[in-house]
C-alpha cells in the first residue's frame, strides 16, 4: 500500500463524492457542496433519484456477483463517501470470505474509509489504499497487495470514470485493469449518458464551480468500454433497468457487468 499523507481537504471547491452524499441524504458534505448540490436538483431534478438508483445498482450488481458468480474478490475503484450497503457490507453478507479493497484519492472519503470500512466479517478482509483512477498500473501493483490475482476479481467503476477527460482515457484505465486481472474477472460499471440534454447542462453546470468536471458519454461509448467481455444480461442498460424494473422510466445513466473470459 502506498504510504502517502493525503492532500488537505478543500472545502471551498465543490466534491462531486459530497454532493452525491447530498443527493443521497447523508451529512458528510460542506455548504459549498449543498449548495452546488442544491444548484444541480434545481437544474436536473432527477438527479436525487438518480443518485439512489446508482446506489441500488451497486447493490445489484455486487450481489450478482457474489451470491451467483461466486466472486470473492472486489476492487472498487472510485469508491466516494460511505453511504448504506457500501460494497464490503453486501459482498459479506453473500459471501463472508468475500475480500474487497477500495479506491480513491481524495481525503475526505481516505478519512471516513478509516472509521467506517470496517470487516463485517471474521473470514474477510475490507481495506483501501490512496490512489487515483488515472494510475490503474499503480491499483493494479498495490492490490497484489491484498488480493489473490490468481484468482477472479470484480473491477468496479460506479460512476466515476465521466472525470475523464476523454473517452480514451476511460477506454485506457478499463482496458489495462482488466488487463491486469485474470480470466474469470468481473467488470461493474456505470456511468451518466448524454440521453437527457437538462442532465448534460446540470453537469456543465457543475463543470462552472470549480469542480474536477463530469463529462457523460453516450449509451454506444458505454456499451463500448465491455467491449471483448462477456455481458451478464440484461446487458448495458440504464442502471434502473439492470436487473430492476424495466418498466420504470430509464435514468440518464448507463451500466452493465461482463465478464472476462
Amino acid at each position: 500500500m502506498a504510504d502517502k499523507r493525503p492532500s488537505p481537504i478543500r472545502t471551498d471547491i465543490p466534491h462531486s463524492a459530497r454532493i452525491w452524499n447530498y443527493w443521497l441524504g447523508g451529512s458528510d458534505f460542506y455548504e459549498v457542496d449543498r449548495l452546488a448540490g442544491e444548484a444541480g436538483v434545481a437544474a436536473y431534478p432527477q438527479i436525487e433519484a438518480m443518485a439512489k438508483q446508482s446506489r441500488q445498482f451497486l447493490i445489484r450488481a455486487v450481489r450478482y456477483l457474489a451470491a451467483e458468480a461466486g466472486i470473492r474478490q472486489f476492487l472498487d475503484i472510485g469508491t466516494g463517501l460511505p453511504t448504506m450497503q457500501n460494497t464490503h457490507e453486501v459482498a459479506q453478507a453473500a459471501a463472508p470470505d468475500a475480500r474487497i479493497v477500495y479506491v480513491d484519492n481524495d481525503p475526505l472519503v481516505l478519512a471516513h474509509a478509516r472509521a467506517l470500512l470496517v470487516n463485517t466479517t471474521d473470514e474477510g478482509v475490507t481495506t483501501y489504499l490512496e490512489a487515483d483512477f488515472h494510475e490503474p498500473e499503480r491499483i493494479l501493483a498495490d492490490a497484489r497487495n491484498v488480493l489473490n490475482f490468481r484468482q477472479p476479481i470484480a473491477v468496479m467503476f460506479i460512476g466515476v470514470l465521466g472525470h475523464a477527460q476523454t473517452y480514451a482515457e476511460v477506454r485506457r484505465v478499463v482496458d489495462t485493469m482488466m488487463d491486469g486481472v485474470p480470466p474469470g474477472s468481473y467488470l461493474a460499471l456505470y456511468d451518466g449518458s448524454t440521453d437527457d440534454a437538462a442532465y448534460v447542462r446540470m453537469c456543465r453546470n457543475y463543470t462552472r464551480t470549480g469542480g474536477v468536471p463530469y463529462n457523460p458519454r453516450t449509451s454506444d461509448e458505454i456499451r463500448g468500454v465491455f467491449d471483448g467481455l462477456e455481458l451478464v444480461e440484461p446487458g448495458v442498460v440504464p442502471i434502473n433497468h439492470w436487473l430492476g424494473d424495466p418498466g420504470e422510466t430509464p435514468t440518464s445513466a448507463w451500466g452493465g457487468v461482463g465478464r472476462k473470459p
